[in-house]
């Protein structure tokens, strides 16, 4: 099943995936921001998840079939292309610290509630 047809089947376990993504991207992300700049590999690969899992949002975001009202669709892209840079900036950067994704990540995951 596509994304968009798993929503529209089921809403409730698509918003219970969605939130499941975020809870374990910002479990990565709290726990490699807790080691600092020691955590090397586990800070790459929470990176790396929140990269892939803004990758598949934006996907679906920007499909015309997607049934969210456009100027949210458009909102959330803004986000997602605001965390791709942020991204890019914490890994060519290994000291910056992790708190700005885990905060607007926090707060999208917390809006699927």
């Amino acid at each position: 099943m596509s994304y968009s047809e798993i929503m529209e089947d089921a809403p409730d376990l698509g918003r219970a995936r969605e939130r499941e993504a975020f809870d374990r991207a910002l479990g990565l992300l709290q726990s490699a921001e807790a080691r600092g700049v020691t955590a090397g590999h586990e800070r790459t690969a929470a990176i790396s998840y929140v990269q892939d899992l803004w990758n598949l949002l934006i996907a679906d975001l920007l499909n015309p079939e997607n049934g969210l009202p456009k100027a949210l669709r458009a909102d959330l892209v803004a986000i997602g292309m605001w965390t791709m840079r942020e991204v890019g900036e914490v890994l060519s950067t290994p000291e910056r610290s992790l708190a700005a994704l885990i905060e607007v990540n926090t707060s999208i995951r917390d809006g699927l509630r």
